[in-house]
């Protein structure tokens, strides 16, 4: 009798949501959350760094920059790893990296070894990123992927609170160390994560782990019977993948597209990265004391939160474009506004909306760019979007910081997001949707536009 054929990636992608899934989702928030407490921290504890070290503004901003190199070296470093030796293997060696070596630089008194420590933390961050999203994906259900991958994005904003609430309660009463001191909490929780995590589906079939992936399968799918004998495969795309992807993201009239969405996500990740290394400190500049800029940056946060669940929300019924555009539009309004008040709660508002509009957009545009893409190249798509975009990331901090030590009032400052704003919004309205793998012929009954891959 032969041996029947799986596709464990059918069986998972039909499965309903459960314990297994529930297990990577944990994990891949956890991970994704000190990603953005990693990020916040640093601006949280800018103020105090700069005064204890004496450093300028340009040299702060340096700093910022080395990190953001080191976590691009990290996913073009990490990435291949993971595929020859296992993700959840690669996975694990970055939350290592990151949380030995963030805890090691709340130990350092050298401006110079304290951006080493960074550094080499930034590899491993760059690492976790592409690995959680990728581990995430393949673990979750089709119906409710996108949810589910939205949902674990928010542990970005989720970690980013957490560095605004040490920086606003703890540090004051003890050092900014604490802030990267505390980094050490994933480096306790590996041992559990080895435990409970599972591998990629992939990786166990190529080293024909069949006990392994048919346990995981009879666990999200019981009534399959699965069992070590079956023959366990990839989906066939033979024809599919021949060629070079890169080059194929410039065919049949994408050229155009691919360059707006490039150009998007620059000015995008220019804004976050920016937004999240200057803001205590501009904030505290125009005047406000420390404890009130970092709550600031907590409003950002909950802001970006906030901005992926309702943008994702408007564009299941209006389409990704509009929403995008809108937002980005949004956005370059409220940063503008900002050099034309003080009043405190509206300065608090508009900094939540800034957050909607730059981390809650990227959340928004990161699927929309993958869907965009014949099905081949998809990862090509997005990876070459977001490793372009990258580069908005490691100048931001330097940029602002330059911007900052002209002497211009902090206000007037902050009104400069306004413009990487506005050629985001630019970017997204010149995407042709007329040559994207969708059908956009085919609207549902709210009169949003429904898409369906070709």
């Amino acid at each position: 009798m032969r041996n029947r054929t799986v596709h464990p990636g059918e069986v998972m992608a039909a499965s309903k949501f459960n314990k297994v899934h529930l297990t990577v989702f944990l994990w891949c928030f956890f991970a994704i959350a000190f990603d953005g407490y990693d990020i916040a921290m640093y601006g949280v504890s800018l103020p105090w760094l700069m005064e204890e070290w004496s450093l300028t503004a340009i040299q702060a901003g340096a700093i910022g920059s080395y990190t953001l190199v080191g976590m691009m070296l990290g996913a073009l470093l990490f990435s291949p790893i993971a595929d020859k030796f296992g993700r959840k293997k690669v996975l694990g060696l970055c939350i290592f990296l990151f949380s030995l070596f963030t805890a090691a630089s709340g130990l350092i008194d050298s401006p110079l070894l304290f951006t080493i420590m960074r550094f080499i933390a930034a590899l491993g961050m760059g690492g976790l990123m592409p690995n959680a999203i990728s581990l995430m994906t393949e673990y979750s259900p089709k119906k409710n992927r996108a949810v589910i991958v939205a949902a674990m994005y928010c542990g970005y904003s989720v970690g980013g609170v957490l560095a605004s609430l040490v920086g606003i309660f703890v540090v004051p009463g003890t050092s900014w160390r604490v802030l990267y001191l505390l980094g050490v909490i994933p480096l306790l929780a590996l041992p559990f994560f080895f435990r409970q995590f599972p591998e990629s589906l992939s990786f166990y079939i190529l080293q024909k782990q069949t006990k392994k992936l048919a346990k995981i399968l009879n666990s999200v799918h019981p009534h399959g019977r699965y069992s070590e004998s079956d023959d366990y495969q990839f989906f066939s795309m033979k024809e599919t993948t021949k060629g070079f992807p890169v080059k194929k993201l410039f065919k049949q009239k994408r050229a155009p597209s691919t360059f707006a969405f490039w150009l998007s996500v620059f000015s995008c990740l220019l804004m976050v990265y920016g937004l999240n290394t200057w803001l205590p400190k501009m904030m505290q500049e125009s005047g406000y004391g420390l404890s009130s800029s970092l709550s600031f940056n907590l409003v950002l946060c909950l802001g970006q939160a906030a901005g992926a669940l309702i943008g994702g929300y408007l564009a299941d019924k209006a389409g990704h474009k509009k929403v995008l555009a809108g937002m980005y539009l949004l956005g370059a309004c409220c940063f503008a506004a900002f050099g034309f008040t003080t009043h405190h709660a509206l300065l608090y508002l508009l900094i939540g909306l800034g957050g909607a509009c730059t981390v809650g957009t990227q959340n928004i545009a990161n699927p929309y760019i993958s869907e965009y893409y014949p099905k081949e190249i998809r990862a090509t798509g997005i990876g070459w979007a977001l490793g372009i975009g990258r580069i908005g990331a490691i100048i931001a901090p330097s940029l602002f910081a330059f911007i900052l030590s002209t002497g211009i009032d902090p206000a007037r400052a902050f009104m400069t997001f306004a413009i990487p704003s506005l050629i985001g919004a630019l970017g997204i309205m010149l995407i042709q949707e007329n040559h994207a793998s969708f059908d956009l012929m085919s609207k549902p009954k709210s009169g949003g536009i429904k898409l369906q891959a070709k």
